[in-house]
């Protein structure tokens, strides 16, 4: 098939550095739409589709996190393949039937997440793996019937429903997004800790980390494999 066209829902109040990474490190069309500001799609007519990280929380009661919970959920049930980072790894567990909760902590800064090397999302990737993470929400349970393939003290870090994939850290974070998250929680972490996480933004993590990065060309491939299956199922009536 040709260059995938994904729907990228940004969930991020500011959005650019969210659209500069995700434009930088999926090789697919992608079509962007601002949740925070109402945008969503009017069509499922997406070869697929990534949900983005977020300041807000998932439970939160606002408008435009309970439309874009609706147009998710309808367009799962299409057969849309899905991929899910940070808010967008909660929002899909939450979408699914899982719980998703406040975790009274921060984890933030370059951290080991360790996998099952059993899903098709991490394939590539070391069972032990460096990633960049910053959340302090997260997936308490996975969603019925999902598959969780990746975890580390804090908790899941990666489950897949069917079509749907969800991972909680950050494998699209170039160091000046790290840097800048990092100091933008002055206002919910001590100076020490956001000293001690921006000491850690260094070159030797940084390069560690981006080999989680592969999960973005699996996906595509997952998702163009999806498109070659779609294609075989319509009917020939040229006979």
């Amino acid at each position: 098939m040709p260059s995938p066209r994904l729907a990228l829902l940004n969930a991020a109040h500011a959005a650019e550095d969210t659209r500069r990474n995700f434009r930088r490190e999926i090789d697919a069309e992608l079509v962007e739409y601002h949740c925070p500001s109402g945008e969503l799609p009017e069509t499922f007519a997406f070869d697929g589709c990534v949900v983005t990280g977020s300041s807000a929380s998932v439970y939160w009661d606002e408008p435009w996190i309970g439309r874009l919970k609706e147009w998710v959920g309808e367009a799962i049930e299409t057969g849309m393949p899905f991929l899910g980072v940070c808010y967008g790894h909660q929002l899909l567990a939450n979408v699914l039937g899982g719980r998703v909760e406040p975790m009274g902590e921060y984890e933030i800064g370059y951290r080991t997440v360790q996998q099952d090397g059993r899903n098709r999302l991490l394939e590539g990737v070391d069972d032990d793996f460096v990633v960049f993470t910053t959340h302090s929400d997260s997936v308490t349970e996975a969603p019925p019937g999902a598959t969780v393939f990746a975890r580390n003290d804090y908790g899941i870090h990666g489950f897949r429903k069917g079509r749907v994939f969800a991972v909680q850290f950050h494998p699209e974070y170039d160091r000046a997004t790290a840097r800048t998250v990092t100091e933008g929680k002055d206002d919910q972490l001590t100076d020490e800790r956001i000293a001690a996480v921006l000491d850690g933004i260094t070159d030797e993590n940084y390069d560690a980390a981006c080999e989680a990065k592969q999960l973005f060309d699996n996906f595509l491939a997952f998702v163009r494999e999806v498109g070659r299956e779609t294609d075989r199922a319509v009917p020939d009536d040229t006979d």
